[in-house]
């Protein structure tokens, strides 16, 4: 009798695994670099929770729209800007009226080196560095606010001959955590958990400073089949995906 019952409940088991698994989608992701800590443990949550699966490519914004309209198999995009995601559904290549904002990105002026950079950023007008890095402001958003913040400090002319540029916002990071330029601008994702800069020295920059970094997500006309791409998408809403961005200093939208 104990036998039938444990084979019955076995079975019911197994077809319930094998419903899940057959139901089950992976989405191809395209995400913003400064987004790759957060993003990479929402998409981990995400396949614990719905089963669903998210392979995650990160780089520049502007590149990867370069990518998709030239028929990149990309499902979802997390963009830097809102502008980026604005342009593919305008041009028919994501689908109308998808996108939101799903983080407000921060800028940060950071050094790997500990007590360089002081909380108000005078070193930018102190100078002793030979380089300062920032992504490039044409492809990428962190970097187009990087220039905006020169200039409002009128410094740009000072320091422009100084640039190290990456193509992306990870490539940036890389630069200054290697010493290849003393100090650069940065996402505050990049070097903070739990509320705290978690190596060197950094100055958050004040966000009167530059046009705020207001980060969407869209779905992909190759994505409007898939239910795996929604899914992600509505996932980024979810309270679990919220304290995730929370926690690397990003800001919600209202």
């Amino acid at each position: 009798m104990f036998f039938n019952k444990l084979i019955r409940v076995l079975t019911i088991i197994g077809l319930m695994t094998v419903s899940m698994s057959s139901h089950a989608e992976a989405t191809i992701v395209a995400v913003a670099a400064n987004f790759t800590k957060p993003m990479t443990e929402i998409a981990e949550l995400f396949e614990k929770t719905t089963g669903h699966s998210a392979k995650l490519s990160f780089g520049a914004s502007g590149k990867f729209v370069a990518q998709i309209e030239n028929a990149a198999p990309f499902e979802v995009f997390l963009a830097a800007d809102d502008k980026n995601t604005a342009k593919l559904e305008q041009s028919g290549l994501a689908v109308a009226n998808s996108h939101f904002t799903y983080a407000i990105g921060k800028l940060v002026l950071w050094s790997a080196t500990a007590n360089l950079v002081d909380d108000q950023g005078e070193i930018l007008n102190k100078g002793g560095f030979k380089h300062i890095a920032l992504a490039d402001p044409k492809l990428a958003p962190y970097g187009a606010a990087a220039i905006e913040v020169l200039k409002n400090k009128n410094l740009l002319s000072k320091l422009q001959p100084l640039f190290v540029q990456g193509e992306n916002i990870a490539q940036t990071y890389q630069f200054v955590s290697t010493g290849n330029a003393e100090l650069g601008f940065v996402a505050l994702s990049q070097v903070m958990e739990n509320g705290k800069v978690i190596s060197g020295s950094a100055w958050q920059i004040p966000e009167n400073l530059y046009t705020p970094i207001r980060q969407d997500v869209v779905l992909l006309k190759k994505g409007e089949e898939n239910p795996a791409a929604p899914a992600l998408i509505a996932f980024l809403k979810s309270p679990e995906a919220q304290a995730i961005i929370s926690k690397y200093g990003y800001g919600l939208p209202n």
